[in-house]
């Protein structure tokens, strides 16, 4: 007899329907076929297992199991539970094969029987949503996730006889588990007024949250570099709904999503160290899975102690940060991330960390200095716009009993920046995604402003890739003040967040 049930396999970010095909008929032996991986052809062991382990039979004749289309690969355990069902409905053990075409059924089983989680529950739900069936079938761990899917019942189980219940009607099964209802995450209990003085990296590092500008600090160890860069998402305007699905997909199908959880609210803080493989920084894999900067998509990516990564390791992180997406090509396949992600780094300014500091002398060689910085590539540093300083806080500030302005403060002023951006560019972008033509008509300059930047550009030497950064900065420091018109002080502040773009820097 031939039953057909659905499941269905992740690709990227998005799923593909799958029709799972089981055929039991006279002859011996099983077939999975339709390109399965190890995982999927190991789940006769694990179906076999469950249905003995429950008083049912598995049959001894020829079995098909047929995975269509057959020109996808598949992977993963989640077929476990169509294929099961699939077997016990072709061998009349259970009732309503005709209605397992109306539900997309993914888990995977223990020998038992029992469900275990699945990844990629969110993106299952969008689509067997959009193609119309009558609801979702999964493990209890993803109902939370894939309730947040409106418009698509989801029945969740916990064992393989519930769902055989649920086809006898003696079952609901049914998760009354909405988005609306979910409690949302809350973030480490971090706070800038943890941070004793440094009055001058918050605000840059306000300027970058404003204006969505790459950031580098750097300074002497235990300048405080680490303990801004933590915080930095403490001022960063929350996720809006569209933002947050995006960012649960990823962490959905990268298996990363908090057990019991749902819609990610907090923007991701990804700090992988620096002996991560490129692979593993932009994704990939025989069946490619979300990287680093993926992970980190609509948030932050902080690359501490940025010399240290391989130099082959940062070139890959390039064009993803101008197109804000990663294609990762097999022979087979390809498959598109996102990765719209704000680069924060840190670093020392030379080997010994105390090159430019106020009291302790550095004791590198000559030359030592600028091959430190030349470990990254003017092309990535083309793309960070804000080159910031961090000096060593004096005792005096260290001591002081008095609390500087919260996290909470300032994201109020970043919220009200990016609420400005939208309403000019009308569209959901920030000062940071100008492009040359938008830099043109929105960060023009009077001619005091003209003269002021020429002269900045001709006495510190500034490269020609730092003119259009200092605009868009500049033009972020003016929607803080409040200004429509971009004025020679915006631009002053903006060429002092340059100081790797001078030619002397580095030189001892």
């Amino acid at each position: 007899m031939l039953v057909k049930t659905f499941g269905s396999a992740v690709y990227g970010v998005e799923a593909i329907t799958i029709i799972v095909e089981v055929n039991v008929t006279e002859g011996l032996h099983t077939f999975i076929v339709g390109l399965p991986d190890n995982a999927v052809k190991e789940s006769m062991q694990r179906v076999e297992s469950a249905i003995k382990t429950n008083g049912f039979y598995m049959p001894r004749t020829k079995l098909i199991v047929n995975l269509a289309p057959a020109g996808i690969r598949k992977s993963g355990a989640a077929f476990d539970l169509p294929i099961a069902l699939g077997v016990l409905a072709a061998t009349d053990q259970i009732p309503g094969a005709a209605q397992l075409k109306d539900y997309v059924i993914m888990g995977e089983l223990g020998l038992d029987g029992s469900t275990h989680s699945i990844k990629g529950a969110l993106p299952i739900a969008i689509q067997a949503r959009k193609d119309g069936f009558k609801g979702l079938i999964l493990p209890r761990q993803n109902a939370r996730e894939a309730a947040i899917v409106d418009g698509l019942p989801i029945f969740s189980f916990s064992h393989i006889t519930e769902v055989i219940e649920f086809f006898r009607g003696g079952c609901s099964g049914l998760s009354d588990t909405s988005a609306a209802d979910l409690p949302p995450s809350t973030p480490e209990d971090l706070d800038f007024t943890d941070v004793k003085g440094q009055e001058y990296i918050k605000r840059a590092l306000e300027i970058a949250a404003a204006g969505g500008h790459n950031t580098l600090l750097i300074g002497a160890p235990g300048a405080g570099k680490t303990m801004l860069a933590k915080r930095f998402p403490t001022i960063l305007p929350p996720l809006n709904m569209q933002e947050a699905l995006e960012t649960t997909k990823i962490h959905s199908v990268a298996g990363r999503l908090p057990q019991h959880s749902a819609l990610i609210s907090c923007r991701p803080f990804r700090s992988p160290h620096h002996t991560i493989s490129g692979n593993a920084l932009v994704g990939g894999g025989t069946i490619p899975q979300p990287g680093e900067i993926s992970l980190a998509h609509n948030g932050v990516l902080f690359l501490d102690e940025l010399p240290e990564f391989s130099r082959s390791v940062l070139e890959v992180m390039r064009q993803p940060m101008e197109d804000g997406k990663v294609t990762v090509s097999r022979a087979k396949m390809s498959v598109e991330f996102p990765a719209s992600f704000m680069l924060l780094a840190a670093m020392n300014p030379c080997p010994c960390g105390y090159y430019n500091h106020p009291e302790k002398e550095c004791n590198c060689l000559p030359g030592a200095v600028q091959k430190y910085l030349n470990k990254i590539s003017g092309p990535l540093l083309d793309r960070i716009d804000l080159h910031v300083e961090v000096v060593p806080v004096p005792y005096a500030h260290l001591s002081a009993t008095s609390a500087g302005e919260s996290s909470s403060v300032i994201r109020t002023r970043v919220i009200a920046v990016r609420e400005r951006q939208r309403r000019r560019y009308k569209k959901n972008i920030t000062n940071a995604q100008l492009t040359t033509k938008m830099v043109r008509e929105f960060c023009r300059i009077d001619p005091l402003g003209e003269k002021l930047l020429q002269d900045a550009m001709n006495r510190l030497h500034l490269s020609a890739r730092a003119y259009d950064r200092i605009l868009k900065v500049s033009r972020t420091i003016a929607d803080l003040a409040g200004e429509e018109q971009v004025k020679p002080g915006h631009l002053a502040e903006a060429i002092q967040y340059r100081c790797l773009d001078r030619d002397s820097w580095g030189f001892v």
